[in-house]
């Protein structure tokens, strides 16, 4: 295989991973570790990747890059649909209790299969939310109460965000949360782009009894720019792979319960 199309093929499995490891390139192309990494250098200066340790990730992946909750809706459907339902199971037979929803399209697909999951297991629920599309598909559930917390609206989340929003959650004790992220990493934890976001997220994360953390793959190893939890502040992560070794080490070091869809 020449250089080119070696780095062709480099560049679609980023495209469809999200993020790709120097030693899985190398098993996967069958070739050396350090061709791989000069492959990397060439892209990269290319402006088609950017370089982190180990890897890649695409070029756009920096820490204040942000996409918007459209957007998002349409990035690893299947996966985050799959997450949700494999996260709502923490909603056993006859529950009854109060769960907080984040903002992002992996809990709004959570919100989404709620109704179901009340019918299959009788739970009754006081349900919280910051997030517009979150709250207009949990009021379409008739056998729930619902609370939605006001504050300044982000247009590229939808979710409101500011004093309004935290001081809200400062007198919340929900007992389930189900929360999303940007990035998840071994040495950086949790962590979305937008500091007002991240503060939200910091104060749910703080208020619920139990956090369940939705985060589909691609997001291992990323890290944006501002960290609204550690690792051991998060109970249950449900995802749809084996997180890679150093992320899966830190998750047990910091006796997280993994989960996969």
């Amino acid at each position: 295989m020449y250089a080119t199309e070696r780095q062709d093929r480099i560049a679609g499995l980023l495209a469809v991973e999200g993020r790709v490891s120097v030693v899985g390139l190398a098993e996967t192309l069958d070739v050396t570790t350090e061709t791989i990494r000069r492959d990397l250098d060439v892209l990269e200066q290319r402006g088609a990747l950017r370089r982190v340790h180990g890897g890649a990730v695409p070029a756009r992946t920096v820490s204040i890059a942000e996409p918007s909750i459209t957007e998002r809706m349409t990035v690893n459907s299947d996966r985050k649909a799959a997450i949700a339902q494999r996260a709502l199971e923490v909603i056993t037979v006859g529950f009854r209790g109060s769960l907080v929803f984040d903002a992002g399209s992996t809990t709004g697909a959570a919100a989404s299969l709620l109704a179901e999951r009340i019918a299959t297991t009788g739970a009754q629920l006081e349900v919280v939310t910051h997030a517009v599309p979150v709250a207009h598909t949990l009021s379409l559930i008739p056998d729930i109460g619902l609370t939605v917390l006001g504050g300044q609206v982000r247009g590229l989340t939808a979710a409101a965000v500011g004093p309004a929003t935290l001081g809200a959650l400062d007198a919340l004790r929900p007992d389930v949360a189900f929360i999303g992220t940007n990035g998840i990493s071994a040495g950086f934890g949790l962590s979305t782009p937008d500091p007002a976001e991240g503060a939200v997220k910091s104060a749910i994360v703080k208020a619920a009894r139990r956090v369940v953390a939705m985060v589909d793959s691609s997001k291992f190893g990323v890290e944006s720019l501002v960290r609204f939890a550690a690792l051991d502040e998060i109970d249950l992560l449900v995802t749809d792979e084996q997180p890679e070794p150093a992320l899966a080490a830190a998750l047990e070091e910091a006796d997280v319960e993994v989960w996969i869809a």
